[in-house]
């Protein structure tokens, strides 16, 4: 082998995003890419350099993750369940849900096409059955050519060129708009976080209404829910999330590539603040376009952030 193991750990980053987009579980594209080296290691002495050393991980990645995926339901964010509804006092069918899971990997170390990391890219990728899925990866996110995907897969050239053209009628229908999608170090994705996480400590209904877009929406993981439009979202965030101000003390981070924000909670004044949960924003230029709220604390020190808000630097 041309390159030395600590040459191959290189593409550790690139891997674990793939496997991520693969599975839509941050923590089982982890494990997924533990195996992938572990069986690297095992075959390293029948490696014959018939192909290149980042296609063989490849290949091994791409057979780890469809042997764990064989069977087993899709990841989906809570509008996965069906359409988004209008009314939060309807129940949506999660408790069996198997639910997409936020990235803090560095998307620096992933150049190629950061943008499908996003959590609506991410759960659209999905709904298509793993091998199209895997092929549509190869060559969307990692630029591979037909000829290198059907050897990472196994299978013949007009396979993969058929199967990416089911992907990308499927991804057409499935797929935010472009417009939709701006940059978390812009200067505007910046004073939309910013604006709302002043909202939220201070329960300012007033600045979290016009912040939104009429159309935008929200949703909520585990409980499964799904609100579409202002009209929906604004009084179901009055009622039971920003009943007072001094609740929350959020700070700013990015998920997905997306700017995002760790949220802490006090039940009562006098109550220390604890690890809450993650929220996931998407934004155009001017308004939030969605809200993804995971409530699990622990995704807290998932993101960096320690469990009590007092020790930040």
């Amino acid at each position: 082998m041309a390159e030395s193991w600590d040459d191959l750990e290189s593409y550790r980053p690139e891997l674990v995003a793939l496997c991520y987009r693969m599975t839509g579980s941050a923590h089982e594209a982890e494990d997924l890419v533990q195996e992938t080296y572990l069986r690297a290691w095992r075959a390293r002495a029948s490696f014959e350099a018939r192909s290149a050393v980042r296609t063989w991980l490849y290949r091994i990645a791409m057979n780890v993750c469809l042997t764990a995926l064989n069977g087993r339901g899709r990841r989906v964010l809570p509008a996965g369940l069906g359409t988004p509804g209008e009314d939060p006092d309807v129940p949506l069918p999660a408790a069996q849900a198997l639910w997409l899971t936020p990235w803090f990997g560095d998307p620096a170390h992933v150049a190629e096409q950061r943008g499908m990391l996003r959590l609506a890219l991410v759960a659209s990728a999905q709904h298509l059955p793993p091998r199209q899925r895997a092929a549509f990866l190869l060559r969307e996110v990692l630029a591979m050519p037909a000829t290198e995907i059907a050897e990472v897969l196994g299978t013949s050239v007009p396979a993969v060129k058929s199967a990416l053209q089911r992907a990308r009628s499927r991804l057409d229908e499935l797929a935010p708009s472009p417009e939709e999608i701006t940059e978390p170090d812009s200067p505007a994705a910046r004073d939309i976080l910013n604006s709302y996480i002043t909202a939220f400590e201070t329960a300012d209904m007033v600045a979290l209404t016009r912040l939104l877009r009429d159309d935008a929406t929200l949703e909520v993981i585990p409980s499964g829910l799904s609100l579409s439009g202002k009209r929906s979202c604004v009084p179901f965030l009055a009622e039971y999330v920003l009943t007072a101000p001094g609740l929350y003390r959020m700070f700013p981070t990015v998920a997905n590539d997306q700017p995002a924000a760790v949220a802490y909670y006090c039940a009562r004044p006098d109550a220390p603040f604890r690890p809450f949960g993650l929220a996931v924003l998407t934004s155009d230029t001017t308004h939030l376009v969605s809200i993804t709220t995971f409530l699990d604390p622990e995704l807290v020190a998932a993101a960096g952030f320690p469990d009590d808000p007092g020790r930040m630097p």
